[in-house]
């Protein structure tokens, strides 16, 4: 995902979410409480031209994504995209399926830690927003569904046959994918789904907390563990470590190599700018 600005100019407001900056840390709420934050088109599209521009910004160094109200997100709205799907022919129907996987896309390379920050239902292509994220802080309400097979289509949308396994193991994976049945936050705790556990209605504070770290450490070191392990899942080590060789080598070119010897001979906390 390119740093450089592209020819549109910054979008000022997004209908289908809510963005906040803070200090480093971009908020992005998905606000449909009355629909359990149900995703309509525009959602699925400003999601996935928000995270580029966020991006281009250059000043994002963590991101939470969270829901209002009851849950986090309950999946495809039933009547403003299935129902609406069933009108739409075969090429229109590749246009929606390729722009949801390019949500998750967006989410997977963006140069920052995506942190989803999740309470209650986390249902259907939710449950892979929140899959797609670095890391998945949950409450004891938080439930995922990969409910796909439920309504009579394939478990492996938006990329989740190819992350859940990386993330739970095939086994887990399978029968998450190809059942539909919910996991509720203990067995999600247990086999890997869930990153952090905090206390009931927590989640959001603690989703902040910790993107507050991430924002406050050395961002470019950040991005590049995130890109080695997306580009690394199908990899064989010989070209995995050549990579790593290479990555290693440009950073220990960056102001924060530098700045950490200084910190550490100076006996102070590094000052990370991100170079």
């Amino acid at each position: 995902m390119s740093p450089f600005t592209g020819s549109a100019s910054r979008t000022e407001e997004w209908r289908h979410l809510r963005l906040s900056l803070d200090a480093g840390v971009a908020t992005v709420t998905l606000a449909r409480p009355d629909k359990l934050n149900a995703l309509t088109f525009g959602a699925y599209a400003d999601l996935r031209d928000l995270l580029p521009e966020l991006a281009r910004d250059g000043s994002v160094r963590a991101l939470v994504l969270g829901g209002e109200g009851r849950g986090f997100c309950s999946g495809g709205d039933v009547d403003e995209i299935i129902g609406a799907t069933l009108a739409m022919d075969t090429g229109q129907l590749l246009d929606f399926n390729r722009m949801t996987g390019q949500t998750v896309r967006a989410l997977r390379e963006c140069p920052f830690p995506v942190v989803a920050a999740v309470h209650g239902v986390a249902a259907g292509a939710g449950a892979v927003l929140a899959l797609a994220a670095d890391f998945r802080v949950a409450d004891p309400t938080a439930r995922f569904a990969f409910l796909f097979t439920r309504v009579g289509l394939s478990g492996g949308d938006m990329g989740a046959a190819y992350l859940l396994p990386r993330v739970v193991g095939l086994g887990h994976a399978t029968r998450l994918l190809m059942l539909g049945e919910p996991v509720r936050a203990a067995e999600a705790e247990r086999i890997g789904l869930i990153s952090v556990m905090s206390e009931e209605g927590q989640a959001g504070d603690a989703a902040q907390a910790l993107a507050r770290r991430l924002a406050e450490g050395p961002a470019l070191a950040h991005a590049q563990t995130k890109a080695l392990l997306t580009a690394e899942l199908d990899m064989p080590l010989a070209a995995a470590v050549e990579l790593d060789a290479a990555t290693q080598a440009l950073l220990m070119n960056s102001a924060d190599y530098a700045e950490f010897h200084a910190a550490f001979t100076e006996k102070r906390p590094p000052k990370w700018r991100g170079r």
